[in-house]
């Protein structure tokens, strides 16, 4: 069975590159995220590494979490994975660049607009669908507000829309489009932080991301609360999971 995860050491070490390698959707199912968060444990604090790159394998970056892993039995271990990766990520203060084409939806948005810079292709498309599917998006609902403005991040959490790339760098929610996003990439690493000490770097991102990260960690634990204690416990969280499986339209009783 191949890698979930391939990690590869780039430019004598400067670059971390983490292919999520399950195409055709790159699920972060709670396998991809514990090997995703192997390999940062191992690696994300090596004394070089100036940038960590997140890219999928295939056409897409990423359709997000696993949908059957937000059933009730899951959604616990589920939640308790995937945001411990993000709180792994707050504390390595590396710069994290992601390199995204074809579909990037709940999980893998959360993860690609999580990092400091976003490349992608023009026929890739960011969406956090949580939504219609009678769920909400706990990481996106903390970060988005913060990277592209309160008014995006309600459009986006509230209303479940796939946006365009183009969509996605009007509202600040990605940095650049370009053909080839992993040469666009590549070339700005190589430009920007390449020429740079790692140390100075990781004390840079460290203060850069301080409001960020004692923000986003504070409410992470509120927002896993409203999810699993409050929103669970409705039958309309558990109906659009269940519909969704069954590949029917969700009946809403609204409660």
């Amino acid at each position: 069975m191949p890698d979930l995860v391939v990690a590869t050491t780039l430019e004598d070490g400067a670059v971390l590159r983490l292919l999520l390698n399950a195409p055709r959707g790159n699920i972060l199912d709670i396998a991809m995220i514990q090997a995703l968060d192997r390999v940062l444990e191992r690696n994300g604090r090596a004394a070089g590494v100036k940038a960590i790159l997140f890219e999928g394998t295939g056409d897409h970056f990423s359709y997000g979490a696993s949908v059957e892993e937000h059933r009730p039995g899951k959604v616990a271990g589920m939640l308790t994975a995937f945001h411990g990766m993000f709180r792994r990520l707050a504390s390595l203060d590396r710069t994290l660049v992601a390199v995204v084409r074809g579909q990037c939806l709940g999980g893998g948005m959360e993860l690609a607009c999580f990092c400091h810079r976003v490349f992608a292709s023009p026929g890739a498309r960011f969406g956090q669908p949580e939504i219609t599917l009678g769920v909400f998006a706990p990481v996106a609902s903390l970060i988005l507000a913060r990277r592209a403005g309160q008014g995006v991040a309600d459009d986006v959490c509230l209303t479940g829309r796939v946006l365009t790339a183009q969509e996605a760098l009007v509202a600040r929610l990605i940095d650049e489009v370009a053909d080839d996003p992993r040469q666009a990439a590549d070339a700005w690493i190589a430009q920007h932080l390449a020429p740079k000490s790692a140390a100075s770097l990781a004390r840079a991102v460290k203060a850069v991301r301080l409001q960020w990260n004692t923000a986003f960690l504070r409410d992470l634990a509120h927002a896993e609360k409203i999810y699993l204690d409050d929103l669970m416990g409705t039958e309309d969280a558990k109906e659009g999971i269940e519909a969704f499986l069954a590949r029917r339209p969700p009946a809403w009783k609204n409660r």
